[in-house]
């Protein structure tokens, strides 16, 4: 993947092919069900998605997707079982390709983080 200046998510996934790509896209929609009205963008010359704020990011690696954020503890704490079996730093997760995507999981991670960013807003609101 040679090209780093990319203006729209559709750009960054046509740099990939076959099972990468479509993986990637499943991400995509994992989280677009999620957060239907989150702005895609890219970030980072990465998907990202913003609503009250980042969201999520993912990426793809040679051997991996990456789902990616400045994970709170609390998000951690929350899915640690599930994540026992993933490479997890406090701002990435790695997804290895060679396992079945867990569409689910990521679903409930975005959830989790729509919920952190509108309850973050909405006690910005309320100090206001």
């Amino acid at each position: 993947m040679a090209k780093t200046d990319f203006k729209s998510v559709d750009e960054y996934q046509n740099t990939f092919e076959g099972d990468k790509k479509a993986r990637l896209q499943a991400v995509r929609d994992a989280i677009r069900a999620v957060a239907p009205d989150a702005e895609e963008v890219i970030s980072y010359q990465i998907p990202a998605y913003k609503h009250f704020g980042f969201l999520v990011y993912y990426s793809g690696a040679t051997s991996h997707i990456s789902l990616s954020y400045p994970f709170s503890e609390a998000l951690l704490s929350e899915f640690k079982t599930d994540l026992a079996k993933y490479k997890v730093s406090k701002s990435a997760i790695q997804m290895p390709d060679k396992d079945p995507l867990p569409v689910d999981l990521i679903k409930r991670i975005v959830a989790f983080r729509v919920q952190e960013n509108e309850l973050a807003a909405a006690s910005k609101q309320k100090k206001k």
